[in-house]
């Protein structure tokens, strides 16, 4: 301890020197640990590597506490999946071929359910050698237990080296339009290779975008254009002998975990609400209903558990009518399933009273988020709830509809369609003492599905501003259902707002739209309009729902590219609801 060489208290007292910390912006990255004789380890590579980019690592240990894992995950924000032992094949539904190596029941169980719910969270995610294995086992892919015996591209080369790890030892070839390429800048990779195991089909979330002479897959990365990315190879070793070659990869983990982190804290700050969503179409019973929206379930886009995970705090629920006969039995029809549908929607929300509450106001919303409460607001879609009964109006309002779509695919008694014949030529006499009464009950007018006449009739006649819940340009998706420039200018003048819709057909002509159609939409919505007049309308579960945004879960994706694109906070906080709400508190004001 009196060793004059290394006074281990002027080095403490140098390394605290600045208070606090230069650099308090590295993230957290959670790495797997592997499971030997003394239990959880850790090899130095690993570590290393995310020092090197700029993270501060913590090691997650296998455990199967599943409050924990939750806990846990709320507070990294990316992970590194580390290698080790064999998978077990029976998690993936076979029996074990005799080349299957040793495996590790503590990590195989642990390690599955990891990824499953970092994936739900959008959290970003690298896997290596085992690592890569874990990730597409768990997001729906398959794996050769062995190399040698199972693999049909035979003969194979050597995969399992005893060569030295931090040396290369093949080669790899990338495809050209993948991350990894413009990671590494190069379409060839000479890699280290220590494996017998591999990936043999990548699975419905994943692509393969590198492989090696035999064929064999040794890179994976997401086809939804998330943060995941997973190589064969051991890239952590490179660093140990002063190898910077392998450090893009682990300084895009870095980069994407600033990114995710920073969406994150966004969504704590401000209010996010989707302004149309249709999950009422998917009720069966009060009780199945209350399930449903409680669990993690499989029929629905839109519940708790994927509005934690997405950062959502609030959306409207839409009493969704298609069009139909207008004959007073068919009017009266759908008055009733309107009504049948507000009251499921409540009885679903009250079932659920701890987790979430039925606002009515702006200010209802902002209390229920203070609370840790997700909100619910109710809406209708299509005018033909109240048929050709303006006392509905004040009905429905009553019951806490806060909008009313004036109609939908078709023409009703208040207006034509975007997809009718043009019956009124625009609003009809009853349309327009409709847009009247909403204005005085303090009902907001939806132009989503009107026809273009019928917009710029409800924006002459109506005393306050209108929105359009779910809609988006036509000069980018030529469909009679999106706004023209000219309208979206029109509706800008008049105080209201527009919704990007997630709709793939509202999106791109002929389908295959994804996230980055719909950024596309927001930013050309956005010139045209100026932030101050657009959100975020999904259409979640009424058909909306494209890769990257594809349930409410995966929400905060379009927040981690509004930053990207550079957004700021306040810019943010007026597209997630405040545009809308603005609206809102304009028509719903005595």
């Amino acid at each position: 301890m009196n060793n004059p060489t290394f006074d281990w208290r002027a080095r403490l007292d140098e390394a605290l020197a600045t208070f606090p910390p230069s650099d308090t912006h590295r993230p957290l990255i959670g790495i797997t640990g592997n499971f030997g004789e003394k239990g959880c380890e850790l090899a130095e590579g690993y570590y290393a590597s995310v020092l090197h980019a700029g993270g501060t690592p913590v090691v997650i240990p296998p455990f199967e506490d599943v409050a924990s894992l939750d806990m846990l995950l709320g507070r990294l924000d990316g992970i590194l999946l580390s290698g080790g032992a064999d998978l077990n094949p029976l998690y993936l539904g076979e029996e074990p071929v005799p080349g299957l190596h040793g495996i590790c029941p503590q990590r195989d169980e642990a390690e599955l359910r990891l990824i499953q719910m970092a994936f739900h969270r959008q959290i970003p995610m690298l896997g290596i050698c085992r690592g890569i294995q874990t990730m597409v086992a768990a997001l729906g892919g398959s794996i050769y237990q062995d190399l040698q015996t199972q693999c049909e591209n035979q003969p194979l080369m050597k995969h399992s080296q005893e060569l030295s790890r931090e040396y290369a030892s093949h080669t790899v070839w990338i495809n050209d339009d993948s991350l990894l390429h413009s990671l590494i800048q190069a379409g060839t990779l000479a890699v280290n290779s220590f494996h017998h195991q591999a990936v043999r089909d990548a699975g419905p979330h994943l692509k393969v975008v590198a492989q090696s002479a035999d064929g064999v897959i040794e890179a994976v990365e997401s086809n939804e254009h998330k943060s995941l990315l997973g190589v064969q190879w051991h890239p952590e070793c490179f660093v140990l002998r002063g190898d910077e070659s392998m450090i893009p990869l682990f300084r895009w983990l870095v980069d994407e975990a600033l990114n995710y982190r920073e969406a994150r804290e966004v969504h704590r700050r401000i209010l996010t609400l989707d302004s149309h969503c249709d999950t009422p179409m998917y009720f069966t019973s009060d009780a199945e209903n209350a399930q449903m929206f409680r669990s993690r379930s499989q029929r629905v886009l839109v519940d708790l558990h994927k509005m934690t995970e997405g950062g959502l705090d609030a959306s409207i629920m839409i009493a969704y009518l298609p069009q139909g006969e207008r004959t007073p039995k068919a009017n009266a029809q759908a008055t009733e399933k309107a009504n049948q549908l507000l009251s499921q929607l409540q009885a679903m929300v009250e079932a659920n009273s701890n987790y979430a509450g039925i606002a009515r106001t702006p200010d209802d919303l902002y209390r229920l988020k203070s609370e840790g409460k997700k909100a619910v607001m109710m809406g209708i879609e299509n005018g033909y709830a109240i048929g050709h009964d303006l006392s509905l109006v004040e009905h429905f309002r009553r019951r806490g509809v806060v909008y009313m779509t004036l109609c939908h695919n078709g023409d009703n008694d208040i207006c034509d369609s975007a997809r009718g014949n043009a019956e009124h030529g625009g609003l009809s006499p009853f349309g327009r003492e409709v847009v009247g009464e909403m204005n005085r009950l303090g009902m907001m007018v939806d132009l989503s599905h009107a026809g273009e006449k019928s917009f710029y009739d409800a924006l002459e006649v109506s005393k306050r501003p209108i929105v359009c819940s779910h809609s988006n340009a036509r000069v980018l998706c030529d469909h009679p259902r999106n706004l023209t420039d000219d309208q979206m200018r029109a509706l800008a003048r008049a105080g209201g707002v527009a919704q990007v819709t997630f709709y793939d057909g509202f999106l791109r002509a002929g389908g295959g739209a994804s996230i980055l159609d719909a950024m596309a939409h927001l930013k050309h919505m956005v010139s045209v309009m100026g932030v101050e007049h657009v959100g975020i309308g999904t259409d979640f579960d009424g058909d909306g729902g494209v890769p990257g945004l594809a349930n409410a879960s995966e929400l905060i994706n379009f927040t981690r590219r509004l930053l990207r694109e550079h957004f700021s906070e306040a810019d943010l906080h007026l597209i997630w609801g405040e545009n809308f709400l603005r609206v809102m508190r304009q028509v719903q004001a005595p």
